[in-house]
């Protein structure tokens, strides 16, 4: 990989990321006013703004956001492309690489902030607002996981399932789908 390629990759991926954190904050109902928020909010809002007055929401799941998210990623393959060959091609495939891209980048977003989280709380001990959001976030998918493991006697390892189930799902897709995967 050249320089050039890893500078559009890892600008695309961390936008995508913002993107893809936005979908999650609104489908949480996570804080509005935190500054975590609206720094995600106030990244993603010029190109977001315009699209969510033309295509409509379903539910909490605003549709405009998740669009942007997959238009991004295959813009990103298709810049890709240009600079590995030096050519501009569009392939039918593109569509579902970036449907692919976009999920695995889903769930790479939710290992970051599960990891952060986990290291937040035995630091900041629950007085940051960004430990408040992800906090927010994260519990619809770690509350189930408490529910079914025994009191430890106040060590929370929900945490530690979900990465462990995180993992297990990136392989099986990884054998499911093939080497395309992990190229992703």
């Amino acid at each position: 990989m050249n320089a050039i390629s890893f500078l559009i990759s890892t600008l695309f991926n961390l936008y995508i990321m913002a993107v893809i954190m936005r979908i999650w904050l609104q489908a949480a109902r996570a804080d509005f006013y935190n500054p975590f928020s609206q720094f995600v909010v106030k990244a993603t809002q010029p190109v977001v703004a315009p699209l969510r007055r033309m295509i409509p929401s379903i539910g909490s799941i605003d549709l405009a956001t998740v669009l942007f998210a997959y238009v991004l990623c295959i813009l990103k393959f298709v810049l890709l492309v240009f600079v590995a060959t030096g050519s501009f091609s569009f392939q039918p495939y593109y569509f579902y690489i970036s449907l692919l891209a976009l999920i695995k980048a889903a769930g790479g977003l939710l290992f970051w902030v599960l990891l952060i989280r986990a290291i937040m709380s035995w630091v900041s001990q629950g007085r940051s607002p960004v430990e408040y959001v992800f906090m927010q976030i994260t519990e619809p998918f770690l509350a189930p996981i408490r529910r079914i493991l025994p009191d430890l006697g106040g060590i929370d390892l929900s945490v530690l399932v979900l990465f462990i189930l995180l993992q297990f799902v990136n392989i099986l897709i990884g054998n499911l789908i093939g080497p395309i995967w992990g190229q992703l």
